[in-house]
């Protein structure tokens, strides 16, 4: 079986002029050596891709595979990430991960909370500002957390994301907008310990793989999971399994909004506990970060066990049991 690999190289486009930061979601080539690495020893004739352009380019050439290893997360529009996805369907090619409808959602983490809301999950009380004018309008009780509404990797969060005054969140605001037009989420800020589920599969056969607990060491500027401390998280941050009833509790709602959302395959669930130590829904990634030594999705599976060809042939293994291709399923791999 033929797979192509779908993805963004920081490298690519830090050569075009991008800042680090405007790069951070985007895979090393490493990430895509271990994915290739892993999908060759399960028996699969690959070809690299590139990112979306790359994509049309290769297509208009005649060029197809049987399915698509896809992780680009993309540059421009709340659309994204949706992007390869949607190529794909146009040519009626199989991939892995969720689809267009879902990448669009999840990007957007105030639509994503009213999906989840609705779902009747818990999340923190909410308010999307879209211009200075907005922040008068906000009339959530303090302490309020402030990011931007469609990234990720922590981009646009610091230690000024915690915000205890309408001075502070003008001020906040009045930065944040600037940076990022697509608007700004302020959520309840919730004082509880911090998690990250992991999910294998779809729909009724998706299941939690493991449960762990991001913790801040005393090097860390601050106890916020912000883009800086995500880019130095071997000096800052630790990550440990928690105790058994924290762990059914955080699975339980990180399930049932993976399911909620139809999210495909693999990814992330983050999570906070509240004043009363009840876990919420902060945010969903449907296209978790696959490097091999630095992303929480291979570091817990790790944690609980799991290689990083194993998790690879897993996460190969849901898409093509989803697409109901007519193959043995893949060996769980070293």
């Amino acid at each position: 079986m033929k797979a192509g690999i779908c993805y963004d190289l920081r490298d690519t486009y830090l050569s075009m002029g991008y800042s680090e930061e405007e790069t951070a979601e985007f895979d090393k080539p490493e990430t895509i050596d271990a994915i290739e690495s892993a999908l060759l020893t399960a028996g699969f004739e690959i070809e690299k891709i590139g990112h979306a352009k790359q994509l049309i380019e290769l297509l208009h050439k005649g060029k197809r595979w049987d399915i698509v290893f896809n992780i680009c997360e993309g540059m421009n529009g709340v659309g994204r990430e949706a992007q390869v996805p949607a190529i794909l369907d146009l040519y009626n090619i199989p991939y892995l991960f969720s689809g267009p409808l879902v990448l669009s959602l999840c990007l957007d983490k105030a639509m994503t909370k009213r999906v989840v809301r609705d779902l009747g999950l818990s999340t923190p009380d909410f308010h999307v500002v879209n211009c200075e004018s907005d922040l008068s309008d906000v009339i959530l009780p303090f302490p309020l957390f402030v990011k931007p509404v469609s990234e990720g990797t922590g981009k646009g969060i610091s230690e000024n994301s915690v915000i205890k005054s309408t001075e502070q969140l003008i001020k906040a605001g009045k930065y944040l907008l600037p940076l990022y037009p697509q608007g700004i989420l302020v959520e309840r800020f919730l004082p509880g310990r911090e998690f990250t589920v992991g999910i294998l599969g779809s729909g009724k056969s998706a299941r939690a793989i493991g449960t762990m607990e991001i913790l801040h060491n005393r090097l860390s500027e601050s106890s916020v999971y912000s883009y800086e401390t995500k880019e130095n998280y071997q000096s800052r941050v630790y990550y440990e399994i928690p105790e058994k009833e924290i762990i059914l509790s955080c699975q339980e709602l990180a399930l049932s909004a993976w399911i909620g959302l139809g999210c495909l395959d693999a990814g992330r669930v983050d999570l906070k506990l509240d004043e009363n130590g009840v876990p919420s829904f902060i945010e969903v990634n449907p296209l978790a970060g696959l490097n091999p030594d630095h992303s929480d999705l291979p570091i817990l599976a790790g944690k609980m066990g799991i290689s990083y060809n194993m998790l690879i042939s897993e996460i190969m293994n849901s898409a093509l049991s989803r697409i109901n291709k007519t193959c043995q399923r893949l060996p769980d791999g070293p």
